[in-house]
């Protein structure tokens, strides 16, 4: 089967990780998790986009497991990652929560922002890498996605939304979001995807 560009496969990682950040505390090391989990990932994501460029309009259901997902992250992934994110790690903890985790560098989102920050403003006192810690909840519905914000850390200090959503702003630019997303945006999910159910362990992809 020809796989689809690594971007597809991301792209579906991201609607299940909602955000990439970074969870406080130590990230998993990748030597934990297996080939054949990473693989088991790549051929479902395969799967899913076979079926959504397919004929068939029959309802499909694949259930992808947090250790699928993060086995890819950890082993493959981070090729597909933009400049500046590393380590991510998902924990699915549903119904419909989540965490996410990866190792941020905060330089790199302030080079190429085109204003700096005031003095007021939490970026301008956060420099290099260092986690960030995202936990909410995952809605999905027809298509669309949102995700709602319940806790956000960098270094295990609590920040405030608007960081998020500089981070948010900076890394989900697309030709289609050239300003990139906030917290407050839905976002489309991909491959005729209609919706991810959240549960412990698992997300279940409904096309």
């Amino acid at each position: 089967m020809k796989q689809p560009r690594s971007g597809q496969r991301l792209a579906i990682a991201a609607a299940l990780v909602a955000v990439l950040a970074a969870a406080a505390g130590a990230p998993a090391g990748a030597d934990q998790f297996s080939k054949r989990d990473a693989l088991a990932f790549v051929q479902k994501i395969d799967a899913i986009h076979a079926h959504a460029g397919g004929k068939s309009r029959a309802p499909l259901k694949t259930a992808i497991s947090e250790r699928e997902v993060n086995a890819y992250l950890a082993l493959d992934g981070a090729a597909d990652l933009p400049p500046g994110i590393g380590n991510v790690r998902v924990s699915l903890i549903g119904p419909g929560r989540l965490s996410g985790s990866a190792l941020v560098d905060l330089d790199v989102v302030r080079r190429n922002q085109k204003a700096k920050g005031s003095l007021l403003d939490p970026m301008a006192f956060l420099t290099g890498r260092l986690p960030v810690s995202v936990t909410g909840v995952l809605t999905t519905h027809a298509g669309e996605a949102r995700f709602q914000l319940e806790s956000a850390q960098i270094a295990g200090v609590q920040v405030p939304r608007m960081v998020i959503d500089e981070l948010l702003a900076y890394y989900a630019k697309t030709p289609g979001t050239p300003k990139g997303v906030t917290l407050d945006s839905s976002f489309p999910l991909p491959d005729r995807i209609q919706q991810i159910d959240v549960q412990r362990g698992q997300a279940i992809v409904v096309q």
